[in-house]
């Protein structure tokens, strides 16, 4: 057997080999020179000209460019009329902004467990959480994949609430030829360097809803009813942020999407050839993508079957140990977040605000219990997966996938050579 890159053996990827992200070229210069010497910087044309491109791209009729995919997820919010001491349901997995932007207007996050095979919210699981306070479901497309929009869909208009998608992630991902961010009253997307659609930060709101549309403009512009290209009377008429974005960041990330077909058929390939590659490995659980979605690959998946590898005891810190022996061979795997939702300080001490607020509504916590005990398939995920993150992009292609699955296969080889105390101790 290969020694470990870890403890000393050479890596299978070397320095230099995988491309770094996102790639930039004429394309993007000529647009950010031209925003560069433009008179206006703050909204103008490549502003106003990527939310018509994005929105033709995605297939909504509203686009509105922000300066966060967090700022686009309190939009989506403030757009579905949710507000104070109102309940949201949302996945108990996730980042801490697709729950966080609930608070963000005062609203109240009710969490529900994930389904262990897709890591994305249970539709089995949704009924049992809604309350009589509930007005919406924050869907989220979590590392590329869709959730069953279908069963969420139906349960929602059964109750009369709202969908929002969380699409941070899910750039040209796909639910039975349905793109996220169009199955729902209206969606989030993240523009963040880490997001395969990436203009160094930003996000964008979407919706087909003229009124959610609307609403979820006074928020983005200091509570005003028309947006800095209208005529302006600057006057407020909702609680509103500052949420809008400038023409440099506006101009990059026009020239990054006229090459996302680009990067989305890479993606698409590299992940297809890991998972056509990385069968049979003994304690290794690839991630299962249903026949009906169409998996982007922002994160390809890993998950450790403590069972098949006889781990017993400390296994989060078994997980954390191969995932840095994967690490050194040159393949950027990482822990994306080792939390569950429920077991931030946030939300567990119920206390956004101060005083408790905004929990402290009235009738507003009545039946909302955030022990993480609640959420089993979400503590089990969190403490046995890792994430192939950036590897698999533009300009990398099948021979740096190939790669990937060497380095992961050597150090399943190798299984038993991983010794927790020793490697961590190495990077600590």
């Amino acid at each position: 057997m290969q020694e470990l890159a870890i403890y000393g053996g050479v890596k299978t990827i070397q320095p230099g080999e995988v491309k770094p992200w996102p790639p930039v070229d004429e394309t993007d210069e000529k647009m950010v020179l031209d925003a560069l010497y433009a008179e206006v910087q703050s909204r103008g044309k490549h502003n106003l000209e990527f939310e018509k491109e994005f929105a033709a791209w995605n297939g909504n009729q509203y686009a509105v460019f922000t300066n966060s995919g967090t700022a686009a997820l309190h939009m989506c919010i403030a757009g579905c009329g949710i507000g104070a001491g109102d309940h949201v349901l949302v996945t108990s997995y996730s980042w801490s902004s697709s729950a966080t932007c609930i608070l963000h207007h005062d609203a109240i996050p009710i969490f529900v467990d994930i389904d262990f095979d897709t890591f994305l919210i249970d539709p089995d699981k949704i009924e049992a959480a809604i309350t009589p306070r509930t007005k919406a479901i924050v869907v989220v497309q979590l590392h590329g994949l869709c959730a069953d929009m279908d069963a969420i869909n139906a349960i929602a208009a059964k109750h009369n609430l709202y969908v929002i998608e969380d699409a941070c992630q899910a750039h040209g991902a796909a639910y039975k030829g349905r793109k996220a961010g169009t199955m729902g009253h209206c969606a989030a997307f993240s523009l963040n360097q880490n997001k395969c659609l990436s203009s160094g930060e930003g996000g964008i709101f979407v919706t087909d809803d003229e009124e959610v549309y609307n609403n979820a403009c006074k928020l983005w512009s200091f509570g005003e009813t028309a947006r800095p290209e209208q005529s302006r009377d600057y006057h407020a008429y909702a609680l509103g942020w500052m949420y809008r974005n400038n023409e440099l960041t506006a101009a990059f990330a026009r020239g990054q999407l006229k090459k996302y077909d680009y990067y989305f058929d890479t993606l698409r390939a590299n992940g297809d050839y890991l998972q056509e590659n990385l069968g049979g490995i003994k304690g290794l659980l690839q991630p299962y993508v249903p026949s009906e979605c169409v998996h982007n690959w922002y994160n390809y998946n890993l998950r450790l079957d403590f069972d098949a590898l006889d781990v017993r005891e400390d296994r989060s810190l078994f997980r954390d140990a191969v995932c840095t022996a994967i690490a050194a061979e040159g393949v950027s795997c990482m822990v994306w977040q080792r939390f569950i939702l429920p077991e931030m300080t946030v939300f567990r001490a119920k206390n956004a605000y101060g005083h408790g607020y905004p929990w402290s509504i009235p009738g507003a916590d009545e039946g909302v219990d955030y022990t993480p005990e609640n959420y089993p398939n979400a503590l089990r995920y969190s403490e046995c997966h890792m994430s192939v993150v950036q590897t698999l992009r533009a300009p990398n292609g099948l021979e740096i996938a190939a790669k990937v699955v060497a380095a992961i296969r050597k150090v399943f080889n190798n299984i038993d050579r991983i010794h927790p105390d020793r490697i961590l101790q190495k990077v600590g």
